[in-house]
Order: structure tokens, then sequence, then C-alpha cells
């Protein structure tokens, strides 16, 4: 009786009893559930599209809105930065070629102070060397003066005892002619 009344499962899932003679098959190629099944596809195909287009794609853009604009961010900073990093590279350049310039005047400078100094030196020196020398000279004409009037008293005391040691006697006043004669020349 069961089958006269329906079942209640059958009636609401839409499938109903087959007669003998009917082969079961798969029931989404049921050709006489398909409307209801178009149906509900497009509800699904509407809810999931509602879905998708309220909810996840527009987190999805700003999401990548987000990323594209860090991305930019990051361009421009990089591109910032590099910029800053040529034109410190130019000034620390600059500022080399300015310090080897002025350690190159300053060598100038401590060069020509230091050949000033020299020069300077050099000329006190040179005065002090002149004026030794012109003392040595004055000294050593003292000395030549003093060695002959030193070598006349020699020669006359040599001249006195060579004559004394031969026996004679020497008259002072013929020895010191002698020996001023002699010296002359």
């Amino acid at each position: 009786m069961a089958t006269a009344q329906g079942d209640g499962l059958a009636d609401a899932t839409g499938v109903a009893e087959h007669a003998a003679g009917s082969a079961p098959g798969m029931p989404q190629l049921n050709f006489d559930h398909w409307g209801n099944q178009i149906f509900w596809l497009i509800v699904t195909l509407v809810a999931i599209y509602f879905i998708l287009s309220r909810v996840a794609l527009p987190r999805i853009s700003a999401v990548l809105a987000e990323r594209a604009g860090t991305i930019t961010n990051d361009i421009a900073a990089a591109e910032d930065l590099k910029r800053k990093a040529q034109e410190a590279e130019a000034a620390y350049e600059k500022a080399l070629a300015d310090a080897r310039v002025e350690a190159n005047k300053i060598v100038a400078d401590t060069r020509a102070e230091i050949q000033a100094d020299l020069d300077k030196a050099t000329a006190k020196a040179d005065a002090e060397i002149a004026a030794k020398a012109a003392e040595g000279e004055k000294a050593i004409a003292e000395i030549r003066a003093n060695a002959l009037e030193n070598i006349e008293v020699v020669a006359k005391d040599t001249a006195e005892a060579v004559i004394t040691s031969l026996g004679f006697t020497a008259d002072a006043k013929a020895v010191d002619a002698a020996v001023t004669s002699r010296m002359k020349g």
C-alpha cells in the first residue's frame, strides 16, 4: 500500500517510483527534473556572483590596489634614494677633489715656507761661516806674523848656537844683520 500512496521521501526529492519496466538512471539526467535543476543552478550562480562581486572581489581588488600602491611608493622611494645616493657621490667626489686641491696648496705653501726658512738659515750659516773664516784668516795672518818673528828669533838663536859650537864668538849685531838680510831674500 505504500506504493499506492507514494513514499514521502520520494515525493520530496522529486523522484517517483518507476514502473517495473523502466530502468533506473541518474536523476540528473532525468528530463523530468531539469527545470528544477536549472532553477537552482541559476539561483546558485546568482548567489555566487553577488557574493563574489560584493564581498570577495572588492577585497581582492583592494589588496591588489594596496600592493600596487606599495610597489609604486617603493619604486618612487628607491628612485629618490638612488638620486640622493648619486648626489651624495657627486658631493663626495667634489669634496675629495677640493680636499686634494687644498692638500696640494698646503703642500706648496709648506714647501715655500720651508724653502724660505732654509734660505734664511743658509744665509745665516753662510754669514757665520764667512765671519769665522775671516776670524780664521785673521788668526792665520797673526800666526804667520808671529811665526816669522819667531822664525827670526829662532834663526838668530840657532845661528849664535852654531857659531859658538864651532868655537867662534858671535857678535849679536852681526848675527842680527846676517839673519835679517837673509830673510829678506
